[in-house]
């Protein structure tokens, strides 16, 4: 099969040519039609983020969909000809990578079904997207009339935080660039702000000079956290899924600091799929490419403007 692969930290991924896995014991073996890009496949190739053991060639990717080839002994949480998605992020990582052809995983990983009226790149665009985004406001809830800053709007997380927040009811401000105004229109929210023509501070100030309800910050540093967070009422929430927060000043100041960390379940992906297919929530803007796109696309990953997702067409 052919695979994006590094064969140490740092190096530059490649297209490579692997043996197709085998499902074992408890596994099933997915041919994948597409794997969703997301920023922290770059950390974890280059060894910026090492959260578990690895294993080289490590093969990226960690969100995919696609369809049930074959099962291992004693797997029956699925059936071959099923269409399923979900995040890969198993241990050691690189095992279950999903840009790729095929992968191998334990049917207990974070996977489900993939809906009837969603296709396979819609939904290998939303595991780790569609989930973060839904978990942070499940975090927030309940948030129905509430002023919520979301830093970051634009991007996969933000397109999925922005309209769940919309959809529990909360008045949003997007901070995003301006060529995605319309689009966030058309997710509901409140007002758009594009911090590279106006002050995010004094434009949020001047429309809410008593503080906003809860911050959702995808994107900041520790110091421009510190900053969006001052914006927060006392009493009220600011959550950064950068991990940056300092949350004994937060305390001080009569804030609920989060340092945020996704826990991905079954459940979670289940429930993404579902607002899908519902039409509560629509995909953000996807771009389409192929495997062997990824490692001109992948040198520049986290360096242009957030705007949707990419995604490897298999």
């Amino acid at each position: 099969m052919r695979a994006v692969t590094v064969s140490k930290f740092g190096e530059a991924p490649s297209v490579t040519t692997l043996s197709a896995p085998d499902p074992g014991p408890g596994q099933v073996l997915i041919k994948l039609a597409a794997a969703g890009i997301n920023p922290m496949d770059a950390k974890l190739a280059s060894g910026e983020w090492t959260p578990a053991p690895v294993t080289f060639p490590m093969v990226l990717g960690v969100d995919g969909a696609g369809v049930v080839e074959a099962l291992g002994e004693g797997t029956t949480r699925f059936s071959p000809g099923d269409r399923v998605f979900g995040q890969l992020f198993i241990a050691p990582i690189g095992s279950a990578g999903t840009y790729a052809d095929y992968v191998a995983v334990t049917a207990e990983a974070p996977l489900a079904l993939v809906p009837e009226g969603v296709d396979l790149v819609e939904a290998a665009a939303a595991p780790t997207a569609g989930a973060t985004g839904l978990s942070l406001v499940d975090l927030v809830e309940p948030i129905d009339d509430q002023v919520v800053l979301i830093v970051g709007a634009g991007g996969g997380v933000g397109s999925f935080a922005t309209q769940f927040a919309v959809e529990a009811g909360a008045r949003v401000i997007a901070n995003a660039y301006s060529s995605a105004v319309e689009r966030m229109r058309s997710y509901g929210v409140e007002q758009t702000i594009d911090h590279t023509s106006v002050s995010l501070e004094e434009a949020v100030r001047s429309a809410h000079p008593g503080g906003v309800d809860v911050l959702i910050d995808l994107v900041n540093d520790a110091k421009a956290f510190a900053s969006a967070a001052s914006l927060v009422r006392p009493g009220g929430t600011a959550v950064t899924s950068q991990y940056v927060a300092d949350l004994e000043a937060l305390k001080a100041s009569g804030v609920r600091g989060v340092n945020f960390a996704l826990q991905t379940t079954s459940e979670l992906i289940e429930r993404v799929g579902d607002a899908l297919a519902a039409g509560a929530i629509v995909e953000p803007p996807i771009t389409r490419i192929t495997l062997d796109d990824v490692p001109s696309v992948f040198a520049s990953l986290g360096q242009s403007r957030a705007n949707g997702k990419t995604v490897i067409v298999l």
